[in-house]
């Protein structure tokens, strides 16, 4: 018996062995793509930083002010070894892997609301603001590979078990409870966007995890899906009520921090809820039912007062006519959510990632890029950082195929947002199965779909091509291809409707929603296509302001002498303008 069990844990410890190899390859991998000037500029902000403890007395004080955590002492920031790189008016946080080996760190830089538009920082004797006049703003260095806890240094090495840790999401968060409580806590990397898989090999060893995030929606159902990642037999939560705000903020107003954390609950069994269990979530719903609503559309204002926003765990069905701009309007939708933050996996089976991508990249920019190349890497590096990942198929793939790839988004990337673009490009019309097996194969696709979104909690987008109808009708529910199975399944079913086919001078592009179960509003959302951006969100009010000054001459005194140009700026320009290009001399 001691035998088989003595083998037993040998190959438990081998494998736990094989997949922290395997980690730490992928992270050796992704090191080797840091950019240089990331790593020199994190050695110097932590070299010139200076341990919190050797700060005067005064210099303590003003830094707690700047950064508005007078709440938190000196002793509890140099637990966690946090630096105050005065020269830079920055908190520097550690980030530690295995082996307490510092992997990065989170940097918090302080500065005026008024701070100049080139981003640069203001100087102690320009400090002249109220004491609440500071903004922070938080970075991570170097960028390019994950970071490891905020906290892990504390954990002893030789230790083999941890009997309980508190998980924050946030470096403030863990700071506030270790200040309250004296209880071990780390804080993730990324916020509540992303639990990496290269922290999880660092949470083996605890075994109990009492995740406490902040109050809102969003951070629950993160709480929820990170629960999953650890293994929920082991996971305790806090709930998101009013009494029970975030750590900081719970310390900042007062509350028993300890009092809260009694208060932690485990997962239930998921087969199985009663009302007493499900009582405090339906009022959290209640009192945050903007933030049940979802992700609210920057671009498009009038989904958001249809739909209401944009939530996870619902499955979407798209439709239009071929050639009427399905995926270009679903680029810009996914793409407004991308940039607030919502985690996104393109499958792109009709047209190539690179396409995509690139309109993509003309809509984030809002502007065309074949005529402003120079400005490419300037949109590019922002595009870069935006949490967004595409399938590597193209073409019909099997079901199994795509099902499996999007397992491992979400669980490596936390993937919130789905989009199939289209679904019968994915099963693909060369099949060997008879026509009427057809109908059959999409239902069962829907279906699985549907599975997915439900038990993943995240939301799938399915773009599907209508019947052939005739082109001057308008399409309806019953018009996506196959059988009812679509618009039964889904939650929301939109369609782009093109009156154009029917006016061809009058008629415009508009957004129909068909179905609504959450809400069950249903209207209509106009389009407006920008040729130059590939844009079909609503013009801004600037862009309308900019427009309407091209119209009416662009160049005036006025507008010059606002710009901040002199006279004979003025003269110039104007005399420009007045001449046609033949009539313009070398000198000019």
């Amino acid at each position: 018996m001691k035998d088989s069990l003595l083998v037993a844990n040998k190959k438990t410890t081998k494998k736990i062995k094989t997949i922290m190899d395997s980690f730490f390859e992928e992270n050796r991998k992704k090191q080797d793509s840091v950019i240089p000037e990331d790593v020199l500029l994190a050695d110097t902000l932590w070299d010139q930083a200076k341990i919190i403890s050797d700060l005067p007395p005064k210099d303590l004080e003003k830094m707690q002010i700047k950064f508005d955590i007078p709440e938190i002492s000196a002793k509890s920031l140099d637990h966690f070894n946090v630096r105050y790189n005065q020269e830079r008016s920055s908190l520097v946080f550690p980030h530690y892997g295995f082996q307490h080996h510092l992997t990065g760190f989170s940097v918090l830089v302080s500065r005026l609301r008024a701070t100049p538009e080139d981003g640069t920082i203001l100087k102690e004797e320009e400090e002249d603001k109220p004491k609440r006049a500071y903004v922070r703003l938080k970075e991570s260095l170097p960028r390019g590979i994950p970071l490891g806890l905020f906290g892990y240094n504390s954990f002893s090495q030789k230790s083999q078990t941890v009997p309980e840790i508190i998980l924050a999401s946030s470096e403030l968060d863990a700071l506030a409870i270790h200040e309250a409580t004296q209880r071990p806590v780390l804080a993730l990397p990324n916020s509540v966007d992303h639990l990496p898989q290269e922290v999880l090999p660092l949470l083996e060893k605890c075994e109990k995890v009492t995740i406490w995030f902040n109050n809102d929606m969003r951070s629950w159902e993160a709480a929820k899906h990170f629960s999953k990642k650890l293994n929920h037999s082991r996971c305790f939560l806090i709930r998101p009520l009013e009494s029970q705000p975030g750590p900081f903020e719970a310390l900042r107003r007062g509350f028993n921090l300890k009092k809260i954390l009694k208060q932690a609950t485990p997962i239930s069994h998921k087969s199985i809820v009663t009302f007493p269990s499900l009582r405090e979530e339906v009022l959290s719903e209640l009192t945050h039912a903007e933030q049940v609503a979802g992700v609210k559309w920057k671009r498009y204002p009038v989904l958001n007062k249809l739909l209401k926003g944009h939530r996870k765990g619902e499955l979407t069905i798209f439709t239009g006519p071929t050639g009427s701009g399905k995926t270009t309007f679903m680029a810009e939708y996914s793409l407004d959510l991308c940039i607030q933050k919502v985690s996104t996996l393109w499958g792109s089976f009709e047209i190539q990632n690179v396409r995509l991508a690139k309109v993509m990249l003309k809509q984030f920019a809002q502007v065309n890029l074949e005529k402003n190349i120079d400005k490419f890497d300037k949109y590019a590096n922002k595009f870069e950082e935006l949490p967004i990942f595409f399938m590597a198929f193209h073409g019909s793939q099997t079901l199994d195929r795509v099902i499996e790839a999007m397992s491992h988004a979400v669980y490596v990337h936390d993937i919130e947002h789905v989009i199939i673009d289209n679904l019968q490009f994915m099963v693909g019309l060369g099949s060997k199965q008879a026509y009427s097996d057809r109908f059959a194969m999409y239902d069962n696709t829907i279906a699985e779909f549907r599975k997915f979104a439900t038990e993943n909690n995240c939301h799938v987008t399915v773009v599907v091509h209508p019947r052939k109808e005739k082109e001057t009708e308008e399409l309806f529910t019953s018009s996506i291809f196959g059988s009812a199975k679509a618009s039964q399944e889904a939650d929301n079913v939109l369609i782009l409707q093109d009156r154009r086919l029917i006016d061809p001078v009058r008629g415009k592009k508009y957004i129909q929603v068909a179905k609504n179960r959450f809400d069950g509003d249903l209207g209509m959302m106009q389009l407006h296509f920008n040729k130059e951006t590939l844009m079909m969100s609503p013009p801004t009010q600037k862009q309308k302001k900019k427009k309407k000054e091209e119209r009416e001459g662009g160049i005036s005194p006025a507008n010059i002498e606002r710009e901040g140009g002199d006279k004979y700026q003025i003269f110039e320009k104007l005399m420009l303008q007045s001449k046609s290009e033949d009539e313009l001399g070398v000198g000019e």
